[in-house]
């Protein structure tokens, strides 16, 4: 019989039983709230990606300004998540996982009606106030809905979403665009946001709130502003390395290092005797698998997901594919991961996370290595099955860091520390995509006589513009194609050692499964 114990986060609370260590039913249809709250988050990141061209056209836009779109997006994420904690409890997981999914999707509908690109920015913003409290929201309820010993399999469910979002996304926004509009891929999240809303609804337990934390006025005046402003600066390298030639822009220097110096008061402030309860409880760190699973996750983050995105604009720039066909051919990295994912999830909870982190990550190496040799010529078969290799490895890899990191915690920190592990994937993300954006920029500008012109024949400007004639043009793209291609793997050479890289921090993850709890009443669904 479960019985109704006391949270120390977010109030009473339902011990779930653990039949032997599988997933029973109740846990299966909590993961399903949660996975579509992730889906649609996620999902919604990757699939502006692929309108950002059409958002110059319909607003007459260049491309720094439509930027914001995704930009405005990330930095309500940032500004949110370290809040969450805090805010679940005081008003309790299910009211504040419900009312994450109506203020997503209510900026997903307000997206669709927009006229001007101002307005579209400012609806993303209140999308990623909503958004950014769904994944750490759903870590929270996943983890202690399933109990240490099941941790590694409702994880692997939760990394499905996060794993096919940016794979999927391009072929969700470039099929909507293409038989419909722009509008539909936002208008897409609202009957899934329905749905999630009322599926939270029924689902998760009624909310019984015991508010034990006060607010930390001073933290979140110190951090999250502290975060937005430095993955702004971070956010605007690429653009200023483009346009002014250096990233010692004002656009990228000021905000930076004034997001740094807040983020740095914000380090003695959290770790005051007197402040038990800091916005990001920093004291987590003393836990040496969480710091060890942090610099992984930092490493990982960084290299994989930030390469990541390169990988359909060198289909679209350097063998001219459409968005779409681009994103069907990253597509088998996903196939690779579904395979992995769900037994990387059942070895996790078996033999301990470490193993199984350490065997992905040197399948990740292994994938992104055999990019370094692409070209313009490079065979799509060699590409896509480097694609393979890194999503069997990418599936073994994501979340069983972070099961290493939640199931050496205690419940009342758990919330705390998905908190923490989402903020730094942020960052890393943020700090990934903008350095392999300046590699890759550094690395045409090496050659820029032929790959300028390409990249100005491809936007459709004519050879007599250029002062070349059709059969100069036709070998400067011929010149302009073969560095291009020569970038890109110049890039993954850097991603392939910073993956690599990875195995060290890997090396001191736990290597045991997590303990069982004493009592089953020791393990808690929050509702």
């Amino acid at each position: 019989m479960s019985t109704e114990i006391e949270s120390e986060f977010g109030g009473t609370a339902t011990a779930p039983r653990h039949n032997g260590g599988k997933l029973d039913g109740r846990v299966m249809a909590v993961a399903g709230v949660v996975v579509l709250g992730a889906v649609m988050s996620i999902l919604d990141i990757t699939v502006v990606a692929v309108a950002q061209r059409t958002f110059q056209e319909t607003f007459d836009k260049t491309q720094a300004q439509v930027a914001w779109t995704a930009t405005a997006y990330t930095l309500a994420l940032a500004t949110v998540i370290p809040l969450t904690g805090w805010a679940a409890d005081r008003f309790g997981t299910k009211r504040l996982y419900i009312m994450a999914i109506v203020l997503f999707t209510a900026g997903s509908a307000l997206c669709s009606t927009a006229t001007s690109l101002e307005m579209l920015v400012g609806f993303r913003v209140l999308q990623g106030l909503g958004g950014g409290m769904l994944m750490p929201l759903g870590m929270t309820i996943l983890t202690r809905a399933a109990g240490p010993e099941r941790l590694g399999r409702v994880m692997a469910i939760l990394g499905v979403p996060m794993l096919l979002g940016p794979i999927f996304g391009p072929i969700l926004g470039g099929w909507l665009i293409d038989i419909a509009s722009w509008h539909w891929i936002f208008l897409i999240n609202v009957p899934i946001g329905i749905v999630a809303a009322i599926y939270a609804w029924f689902i998760l337990d009624r909310d019984e709130v015991h508010p034990s934390e006060s607010f930390d006025f001073v933290g979140m005046l110190l951090l999250s502003p502290g975060l937005a402003l430095f993955l702004y600066g971070i956010s605007s390298i690429p653009a200023a390395k483009q346009q002014h030639g250096t990233m010692y822009t004002g656009n990228v220097v000021i905000p930076t290092i004034i997001g740094l110096a807040l983020i740095a008061s914000f380090v003695p402030w959290a770790l005051r005797k007197h402040n038990i309860h800091p916005l990001v409880q920093l004291r987590l760190f003393t836990n040496r698998y969480m710091t060890v699973a942090v610099i992984t996750m930092t490493l990982f983050a960084m290299a994989f997901f930030g390469a990541s995105l390169l990988f359909t604009l060198y289909f679209q720039q350097v063998r001219g594919e459409t968005p779409l066909s681009s994103g069907w051919l990253v597509a088998p990295q996903g196939f690779g991961a579904m395979v992995t994912m769900p037994i990387a999830g059942f070895l996790a909870d078996k033999i301990g996370p470490g193993k199984v982190v350490l065997t992905g990550i040197v399948l990740d190496t292994i994938g992104m290595g055999m990019l370094i040799a692409v070209d313009a010529t490079t065979s799509y078969s060699y590409i896509i099955t480097a694609f393979v290799i890194m999503g069997l490895g990418m599936g073994s890899t994501m979340m069983p860091v972070f099961t290493a990191a939640l199931s050496s915690l205690k419940d009342h920190d758990i919330a705390r520390g998905s908190t923490l592990m989402n903020i730094t994937q942020q960052i890393a993300v943020s700090m990934g995509t903008a350095m392999f954006s300046v590699l890759l920029t550094n690395a045409y500008n090496a050659h820029d006589k032929v790959v300028l012109p390409t990249l100005a024949l491809q936007n459709g400007a004519s050879p007599e513009s250029l002062g070349l004639s059709p059969s100069q043009a036709a070998a400067v793209m011929t010149a302009g194609l073969h560095f291009m291609g020569q970038a890109f793997g110049d890039v993954f050479l850097v991603a392939t050692v910073l993956v690599g890289l990875c195995l060290v921090p890997a090396f001191f993850l736990p290597r045991k499964p997590a303990e069982k709890p004493a009592s089953e009443q020791t393990s808690m669904l929050v509702g």
